[in-house]
């Protein structure tokens, strides 16, 4: 979780008043999410394709009003620590701490840089920049987050959809307050889900949130931690073999993707099978970028690499433990580390854990060259997407699907 320096104390304490956390879960009301969008910015430009109302985020006051088409710069004052709205004529208003914009002409929407959001845009100044977030209700978030997870789909593939807009919901009310410290519910990028606005918006994924709306998954009354990831490769896998310091949970245990006669729901997927290489310098040079995270790398560097094994799987069928061994010495790595030290180029994790090692020596003894031929893509824990795309082409249900990845759950409406 990100943490703000000293200096934003004092405005985090101003955003707590100026844009308060959504009210607690109530059954019946859909909740509001605050989602960050931008954070520690300089500026950001604001407009709309309908005619936008300006306020004081603390006080409510009237700031004016931005005509559609036109953009006001917002930029974070140097001298004060607030921030001021710049106008086209080159104005630049009294320093505020924060600012909100909401479109007043029915079915247009404001715009952050160029694309369009539901809702209201909050802007405050936190710390050394801007903190940009979308006030918005759950189920305008849900739209903008399902066509970027999982895509437009065919006719044969919605139930997949259905699934993953329940999933989403679920995972977006599970860990409302988990930001908390940096004044927002979700951010907008891989910290939670990718989340586009209008951007991401389709009939088809509006269909498939008005299906299923409200509705989330529980497991004995409580909202589960809906894991999700693109391709399990053959099983997907518990909670704790993923994350480190992750509790156990029985709905998020190993599920067989077996669909019979050797095949897999998921081998649709472009990741169900893949296959990284390493030569003797590529892993040298990747392995003295990576290491340094998990062990200490003498002033020398690394020792020559003679080997590299899978010393433990999990009950999944995934590395449990990575043994590479130098010269002198070896090293093990935890299975939830694997990935990102085990890498196929400096600025990539490993598709997933799920792999068997080749591996090739010199006459010296030193490793030429590692072949890692693997399964899956992501941590493997929760919904498999392409499963639960090829599950729907079979025929079932998005209920029956959400059952199978989260056994022991129930889909229930909260609102």
């Amino acid at each position: 979780m990100r943490r703000w320096a000293t200096p934003a104390l004092a405005s985090v304490a101003l955003l707590a008043t100026a844009c308060p956390p959504p009210a607690p879960l109530t059954p019946g009301a859909e909740p509001e999410l605050r989602v960050g969008l931008f954070a520690g910015v300089s500026q950001v430009v604001v407009g709309g394709d309908g005619e936008l109302f300006v306020t004081d985020d603390g006080t409510g006051a009237p700031l004016g009003a931005i005509p559609a088409g036109a953009t006001w710069q917002i930029v974070a004052d140097s001298a004060g620590g607030g921030l001021r709205v710049i106008k086209p004529d080159g104005g630049a208003s009294d320093p505020h701490h924060g600012v909100s914009a909401v479109n007043v002409t029915e079915n247009h929407f404001v715009m952050v840089n160029g694309r369009r959001y539901r809702g209201r845009i909050n802007i405050v100044r936190m710390g050394a920049g801007l903190t940009v977030m979308n006030r918005v209700p759950v189920e305008s978030y849900v739209a903008g987050v399902l066509g970027i997870e999982l895509g437009p789909r065919r006719p044969d593939e919605f139930q997949a959809l259905l699934a993953q807009a329940v999933v989403s919901r679920t995972f977006a009310l599970r860990n409302l307050r988990r930001w908390e410290a940096d004044g927002v519910d979700a951010w907008a990028d891989t910290r939670d889900q990718v989340y586009a606005g209008l951007a991401g918006e389709t009939p088809q994924v509006w269909a498939a949130v008005r299906a299923t709306g409200g509705q989330v998954v529980r497991y004995r009354g409580e909202l589960i931690e809906a894991y999700f990831h693109s391709t399990c490769g053959f099983s997907t896998a518990s909670v704790d073999e993923a994350f480190r310091a992750a509790q156990p949970r029985p709905y998020l245990r190993p599920v067989s993707d077996a669909r019979g006669g050797g095949h897999y729901y998921c081998e649709i997927s472009p990741r169900f099978r893949w296959r990284a290489e390493w030569d003797g310098a590529k892993l040298r040079a990747i392995l003295t970028r990576t290491l340094p995270a998990v062990m200490s790398v003498s002033e020398d560097g690394l020792q020559p690499i003679t080997d590299v094994a899978v010393t433990r799987t999990t009950k999944s069928g995934r590395v449990g433990e990575l043994r590479i061994v130098f010269a002198r010495g070896d090293v093990r790595i935890a299975g939830p580390d694997v990935r990102g030290v085990l890498r196929p180029d400096a600025d990539q994790l490993l598709q997933s854990n799920a792999f068997q090692l080749f591996v090739t020596h010199e006459g010296d003894g030193r490793v030429s060259r590692l072949v890692a031929a693997g399964a899956g893509s992501g941590h493997g824990v929760g919904l498999c997407q392409w499963g639960a795309i090829g599950r729907a082409r079979a025929g079932q249900q998005y209920r029956e699907i959400l059952g199978t990845y989260y056994p022991g759950t129930k889909v229930e409406r909260l609102y």
